[in-house]
């Protein structure tokens, strides 16, 4: 993937700090409650996970889970599929490089000239064809569709994808369940957002580095959307900062575990109660590493704002709505042109304290 720009060096917001704390840090949570034929009738067992849940989404926005019910071989089909993608010559990836017109599909940061996210990915749809804005225009109804592409090698990689995409999305409803009960809401109370999801899964590659002192594999950054499901390798990377006192802590690799952190979306549902919490990936000197995050997110329809049950005179609404597919399809579009607006944040639609 070339060498690390030295301009790279003075850019100190991405720059990872020398002083990481080596911690298990992010609260493990069992989920093995929810496959059992006890479940329904065992009321102090979910009420032990929702308490776990809401601990884990304020303290810290983020959380592993095991006993999570997604088959382990299906864990390790897509990582041996993802393996054989990535290994192949570059020309042969590049043949469903993402573009304007195609948002997903292979990637990587070889033609960039300050290389901040030194990686290369692959991402998919869940739902296909996926409906989004055709424009970023607030005025624009109009609605377009989004496909897949799909390499010609290895010929198992769609179907594994596919198989392994539906497995997650199960966990990742029955997590949304568990952090609506949280809020003292009904435990299908999100259910509705995700009929037409713009959900998609991204299979990460971060090769080992020449100098990793001066590179991310992510930098940091928030999600987007409501819900991210990680799968990682025993080579590990991926760092949150603490929110009690913002040092990045590492998040140490747990065997068939899963790493789930709270979106935006959520932050903004829960009217703050949860927040979304910055992390970014370390590469390193020696190793390769593979993650597959799993972004859940809403249909392109959804307005996004508080919900109005978390919502009162004492607690008004501290965002304003907004729309989440205009909000995706800035997003997608900026990785591919310079757009006159700048990357859209969720504090754009925060409300001042003088107006409330």
């Amino acid at each position: 993937m070339g060498e690390v720009d030295p301009a790279f060096i003075q850019d100190t917001e991405h720059r990872p700090k020398l002083s990481i704390i080596e911690a298990e840090g992010i609260p493990l949570i069992d989920l093995s409650p929810l496959n059992s034929p006890d479940y329904i009738c065992d009321p102090k067992a979910i009420e032990v996970l929702v308490r776990e849940i809401s601990n884990a989404c304020k303290n810290w926005g983020f959380f592993q889970v095991i006993n999570h019910g997604v088959p382990l071989e299906k864990s390790k089909k897509i990582e041996t599929a993802a393996r054989k993608f990535f290994a192949q010559p570059p020309e042969e990836k590049r043949k469903i490089r993402r573009d304007e017109k195609c948002v997903v599909g292979y990637y990587d940061t070889e033609h960039t000239k300050n290389v901040r996210d030194w990686k290369e990915v692959f991402d998919f749809l869940v739902k296909e064809p996926t409906l989004v804005p055709s424009s970023t225009e607030p005025d624009d109804k109009e609605e377009t569709q989004w496909f897949n592409q799909w390499p010609e090698n290895p010929p198992e990689l769609r179907e594994v994808m596919e198989d392994y995409s539906q497995e997650v999305e199960k966990l990742s409803l029955k997590l949304m369940g568990l952090i609506a009960l949280s809020l003292g809401l009904p435990e299908d109370r999100f259910k509705g957002y995700f009929k037409d999801q713009t959900s998609f899964v991204r299979l990460n590659h971060y090769p080992p580095c020449p100098s990793p002192e001066l590179a991310l594999g992510v930098g940091r950054h928030k999600d987007g959307g409501a819900l991210t499901v990680l799968a990682q390798d025993e080579v590990g990377g991926l760092e949150v900062k603490r929110k009690t006192d913002g040092e990045w802590i590492r998040v140490r690799p747990t065997p068939n575990a899963y790493i789930i952190n709270v979106g935006d979306i959520i932050q903004v549902w829960s009217n703050d109660k949860y927040e979304s919490v910055e992390h970014r990936v370390m590469v390193n000197l020696e190793k390769e590493r593979f993650s597959i995050p799993f972004f859940l997110n809403p249909a392109h329809y959804t307005q996004v704002k508080p919900l109005e049950e978390l919502t009162n005179k004492q607690n008004p609404a501290k965002y304003r709505p907004y729309s989440w597919g205009k909000f995706l399809t800035l997003r997608k579009l900026s990785n591919f042109k310079k757009l006159k607006a700048e990357n859209i944040q969720i504090y754009h639609f925060k409300v001042s304290e003088e107006a409330n």
